[in-house]
């Protein structure tokens, strides 16, 4: 039953996450602010929360695996806190982003632990199937900061008393594009391989192709905040 279980479980987790790639991909590059923008989009933030559920019911069942755990739980919350960014009236802050502060700083919390211990040679708190070498070592600073960010901004939201114009729309693009950013590389690196024979690996450059969101991210950055997107467009 438990196997049985566990199987169910990646799949539902597989779907949520190729759903989420599919109308993450149309949200990212159909015209802001439209309805198919608004649909998919709203189909992405339910598709990738599933996603997340899921994997982090994963990381607890399978051995070595409770990284996805912290993992599933940061995606929720950038889907989340995203979502949340642009529902309500412009500027105004509540329960909710409250709710994403206390949530991000509890994230921070382990990730920093973590990174400060590999930073200066102690063991650390927790044991991974996976040596925290290389990539991985980097991956874990790079979660850590994206954190440290994340949690910056929802205190700043909180402390301002919500956040408006161009400043909301980057949080909303910021957040949903690295969630689009982790869903990717882990259909490459995790997903897709579990699925395809042994025989036919996936070719190593294509781990890559989840940095093109981040590309992506850096040309609406621009110009959201440095262009003036959303004036320019009214006007």
């Amino acid at each position: 039953m438990a196997e049985t279980l566990t199987l169910v479980a990646f799949v539902v987790h597989v779907a949520g996450g190729l759903v989420g790639l599919v109308s993450g991909t149309i949200a990212m590059i159909a015209p802001k602010g439209r309805p198919l923008h608004r649909i998919a989009g709203n189909v992405f933030f339910v598709s990738m929360l599933i996603m997340a559920a899921f994997a982090v019911y994963l990381g607890f069942v399978r051995p070595g695996e409770l990284v996805n755990v912290f993992i599933g739980v940061f995606v929720a919350y950038l889907v989340a806190t995203a979502w949340i960014t642009i529902r309500p009236p412009d500027g105004a802050t509540g329960a909710l982003q409250r709710i994403g502060l206390a949530a991000a700083l509890i994230l921070l919390a382990p990730f920093l632990l973590l990174s400060v211990q590999l930073a200066l040679g102690l063991p650390p708190f927790f044991q991974s199937g996976l040596s925290f070498k290389g990539p991985l070592l980097l991956a874990i600073y790079i979660f850590t900061l994206v954190l440290a960010i994340a949690a910056g901004s929802d205190a700043a939201v909180v402390i301002l008393g919500g956040v408006s114009g161009a400043p909301r729309i980057a949080r909303h693009l910021w957040r949903m594009a690295v969630a689009l950013t982790l869903a990717t590389g882990s259909a490459l690196s995790n997903g897709l391989p579990r699925l395809l024979p042994k025989a036919y690996p996936l070719p190593d450059w294509t781990l890559y192709l989840q940095f093109v969101w981040v590309a992506i991210l850096v040309y609406w950055m621009i110009r959201v905040r440095l262009i003036g997107w959303p004036r320019a467009r009214a006007g």
